[in-house]
């Protein structure tokens, strides 16, 4: 039986994305997702994502993203795909 090859990919949400719960929320959606990585704010008000897993499990979560939790109004989301590196992280994580 072949397993799906994980993916890589790294996201840069724009628009009202810090100080509304961005970063918990995306830690949540991404462990409930399986994906292993991290998400942390940009010093110019994005959020960045680097995650790792199933290319479904990033598709989902590359479309949580844009949307964004209650209090967050995204008005974009910048994709980039990288060469996956298994291993490299256990968990999601909180970056700072």
């Amino acid at each position: 039986m072949n397993l799906p090859r994980n993916a890589r990919r790294r996201f840069v949400v724009n628009g009202l994305v810090q100080g509304v719960g961005f970063r918990l929320w995306a830690r949540r959606e991404a462990l409930r997702l399986g994906i292993v990585g991290f998400v942390r704010n940009l010093s110019d008000g994005r959020v960045e994502a680097l995650a790792e897993g199933p290319p479904t499990a990033l598709n989902a979560f590359g479309l949580i993203l844009s949307e964004g939790p209650p209090r967050a109004s995204v008005s974009g989301v910048d994709v980039r795909e990288e060469p996956a590196r298994p291993g490299e992280y256990a968990t999601f994580d909180l970056a700072f």
